[in-house]
């Protein structure tokens, strides 16, 4: 198969609040968990859950609006790419995580919730949405307001 692809697809709940700092160029970057559920029948027939946990980092007005509109217990929606860190603990050894770089996500309704949704009420920023195999896909409308104002390509970090 010629050439590559790296997509990732998340479903879970925020594990705690992101933590958004700012890079010395001034580049918002947001560290965040997320943990995904799995349910499944055991061999005994008996529902059995799975958790998995995910770092996951967002850059630009991206992680600013996560971390503005989003808190621990929070449903999401990713859509990212996997990225490999490689670095040397303080004791020569050698040392890797995986992570998520976030580069779309949408808000989800929580269940229970006070009826704001998962953005507090908050209007939410235009997506993209899949469309089926030759089908056009209709371009959203910009999303209104200065605090979703898309990402240009020249504040992308890498």
């Amino acid at each position: 198969m010629a050439g590559n692809f790296n997509r990732v697809l998340l479903l879970g709940n925020l594990t705690r609040d992101p933590e958004l700092r700012y890079t010395p160029n001034n580049m918002a970057v947001a560290n965040l968990g997320v943990a995904v559920n799995r349910r499944y029948k055991g061999q005994d027939g008996e529902t059995k859950e799975e958790v998995t946990f995910v770092d996951c980092e967002a850059w630009g007005r991206t992680a600013e609006v996560i971390s503005q509109y989003l808190t621990k217990g929070k449903p999401i929606f990713i859509e990212g790419r996997l990225r490999l860190d490689q670095w040397q603990d303080k004791d020569g050894g050698n040392r890797s995580k995986l992570k998520v770089v976030v580069e779309n996500f949408q808000f989800v309704d929580s269940r229970g919730s006070d009826g704001g949704g998962g953005a507090g009420g908050a209007p939410r920023p235009a997506q993209r949405t899949p469309q089926p195999a030759g089908q056009r896909a209709e371009q959203p409308e910009p999303a209104r307001g200065p605090e979703f104002e898309p990402i240009g390509e020249d504040d992308i970090p890498f």
